[in-house]
């Protein structure tokens, strides 16, 4: 396949899941920001462990061993936020807002994991001229994404005075 092509889906397929499966997207965001923070303060120690409890398994590179795992923690927090928030998006309005904070766990997701894939495949992909494009509005889509799922999350609250709990009979 073509590195644009790659790229292409892995942005587009979260974007389809979450929609499909009516998955809160802009708590998938934060998720997946979280696992960002998990790579950049756990993946040290999670390899470092890892390798302790494989005791060295032969012909297993490292750093593509420290890729998985930065993969997993990646991924981890964000794979369950999507298990745990399926149906939770309800409405044709809320439906059609998700789309935003949707595009935004993609863009995000891309940018995040396409330099822990394999060196080969990473290559090919940091190569393309979509990726350069893409690489040089990252400011602009994380800044962007976190703040319209901000928006999105602060829609969400629940209305004061419709607490449903203590109504009258």
């Amino acid at each position: 396949m073509t590195p644009n092509i790659i790229l292409a889906a892995i942005v587009l397929v979260p974007v389809v899941v979450l929609m499909a499966l009516r998955i809160n997207a802009a708590l998938v965001f934060l998720s997946l920001c979280l696992g960002n923070v998990l790579v950049q303060f756990v993946a040290d120690d999670a390899n470092w462990f890892v390798s302790l409890v494989g005791a060295a398994k032969a012909g297993s590179s490292v750093a593509s061993g420290n890729n998985l795992i930065k993969i997993i923690l990646l991924l981890l927090p964000t794979v369950l936020t999507a298990v745990f928030m399926i149906r939770t998006v309800h409405g044709k309005a809320r439906l059609a807002l998700n789309i935003l904070p949707a595009a935004g766990v993609g863009l995000l997701g891309g940018l995040l994991i396409v330099p822990l894939l394999s060196a080969g495949l990473s290559h090919n992909i940091v190569g393309s001229s979509v990726w350069h494009q893409v690489s040089m509005a990252q400011d602009l889509i994380v800044g962007v994404s976190a703040l319209i799922c901000l928006f999105v999350l602060w829609l969400q609250r629940p209305k004061a005075g419709h607490d449903e709990k203590h109504h009258k009979l």
